[in-house]
């Protein structure tokens, strides 16, 4: 079984969330479990030149976007096992950055017939393909539209998966033609037509074979007008060809026990507390153990509820805990934190930009992890936090409500910390229990925090159900 994965990043290459990470790992896990997995991406011009280095030309060919043809260069390497394919064209990849230009439709319309173009010279051709978030949304139709009589194509099925529905490439009308090459029997509402322009996503929604998303309880949302984004009646309708998939992490590349950009491996508490010593010294805040640290590490954005942190950030602050911040996003966030920051310098550190480094030795030296998102398909934050014994506070859902197990006290059962509604007082309560028990049950969060290191988030288990979709399909 050939599986391409089609996507717009992947880590160590290009990445700028989640998605970069799931490209990364799961093709690793899918190989333990007798699945052939190949990627392909855009060369971006931001790619490391250790990387470059070791790319080959495979071919050039020429590529029809509307009535244009445009050059494309198939490149390769072999990164950890995994043959890698890179798709150049200057024009549309050789900027700062993967998304966010106003040329993105064409950018990403190119790469997505591009990927087509290139089957034939691929070491091997794909029984089906795999196609991540918008970016390769238009993926299925180019291939059901263009390419359904020709030989090598037959039998090709198409899985998209869903990472995040509110991002969804919504252009014009005119890019049907434009740039897809589509006629307007596609502009309907069971095709690409999403209230007078053009989807992208759901052109992946309609068409492909087969629709996942990254855990169960997002796979329910979504169907529902809160969570659908406008495309909750359309995946209602193709409910029963989507399935939700937790997402995992690379439980070797994030490992405590031998990870050299934390400050000490560990795999004790003690050694836990080590970094979290060396964490407040390198921030700047005093250095003292016993001051709970809570840590956010994300993105910025609505979505990952700011607002409620920022609503009652001096009421957490007046809880004697230290804050740490890693992330950018929008402005007004970005701004009110560090102002914050400034104003309460031995309980604060803002740091706004991202590094991968300081983003482990945070998991690594912090002791509860605050993601109290407005929705989350997955989340991959958590995870992480567990790995390195932080206990992760979220708002129950998507991901979260999947992976995070309230601690109930009176059965000993549970990992975490959450609650219910989008509401920040809520969420200030679940705060003040968790430093309860953190100051009154010392040897009970020390349990749990040494339970959280032993827990098993990795791909094993959600790559086999990824093998049985792509086994069903064929």
């Amino acid at each position: 079984m050939n599986v391409l994965f089609a996507a717009s990043e992947c880590a160590p290459f290009i990445k700028s969330g989640g998605l970069g990470d799931v490209i990364s790992a799961l093709p690793k896990a899918l190989r333990k479990c007798g699945v052939k997995v190949t990627v392909i991406l855009p060369k971006y011009g931001d790619l490391k030149a250790e990387h470059k280095e070791k790319m080959e030309l495979v071919r050039t060919i020429e590529v029809p976007v509307g009535w244009r043809q445009q050059y494309c260069g198939i490149e390769k390497m072999v990164h950890e096992g995994i043959s890698i394919y890179f798709l150049d064209n200057e024009y549309y990849f050789k900027r700062h950055g993967s998304y966010g230009f106003y040329d993105d439709g064409e950018r990403f319309a190119f790469f997505s017939r591009a990927v087509l173009e290139a089957l034939p010279y691929l070491e091997q051709r794909p029984d089906i393909i795999h196609c991540h978030d918008w970016q390769t949304g238009p993926i299925p139709v180019l291939l059901k539209a263009h390419y359904k009589y020709h030989p090598f194509f037959d039998g090709i099925k198409t899985v998209f998966t869903i990472h995040n529905l509110r991002y969804q490439g919504i252009y014009p009308r005119s890019v049907l033609g434009e740039l897809l090459d589509l006629s307007e029997r596609y502009f309907h509402i069971d095709c690409l037509e999403f209230y007078g322009n053009i989807s992208y996503l759901k052109a992946g929604l309609a068409f492909a074979d087969y629709l996942t998303t990254v855990s169960p309880t997002y796979a329910e949302e979504i169907q529902m007008p809160y969570y659908g984004e406008n495309l909750d009646g359309f995946l209602r309708k193709r409910g029963r060809d989507l399935q939700g998939i937790v997402n995992g992490i690379d439980q070797e590349a994030y490992n405590p026990v031998q990870d050299k950009a934390i400050f000490r491996e560990y795999n004790s508490y003690e050694g836990k507390m080590e970094n979290k010593r060396h964490l407040q010294e390198q921030l700047g805040l005093p250095v003292n153990e016993k001051v709970p640290i809570i840590s956010i590490v994300s993105r910025l954005v609505e979505q990952k509820g700011i607002d409620l942190i920022l609503h009652v950030f001096e009421d957490i602050l007046k809880q004697v805990v230290q804050v740490v911040v890693l992330g950018t996003g929008e402005h007004r966030y970005e701004d009110a934190l560090s102002e914050l920051a400034g104003s309460y310098p031995n309980q604060v550190s803002a740091n706004i930009f991202f590094d991968e480094e300081l983003a482990r030795k945070i998991y690594a030296g912090s002791d509860i992890f605050l993601m109290p998102s407005q929705f989350e398909p997955c989340g991959i934050g958590q995870l992480l936090a567990f790995r390195y014994g932080t206990l992760p506070l979220v708002r129950e859902t998507g991901g979260l409500k999947d992976t995070v197990v309230p601690y109930n006290e009176f059965n000993d059962h549970g990992n975490g910390f959450s609650f219910t509604n989008y509401n920040a007082h809520d969420m200030l309560y679940t705060i003040e229990r968790a430093l309860w028990f953190y100051r009154f049950q010392p040897k009970k969060w020390k349990e749990l925090s040494v339970r959280a290191m032993a827990l098993d988030f990795s791909w094993e288990a959600s790559s086999m159900d990824y093998k049985e979709v792509y086994e069903e399909l064929l």
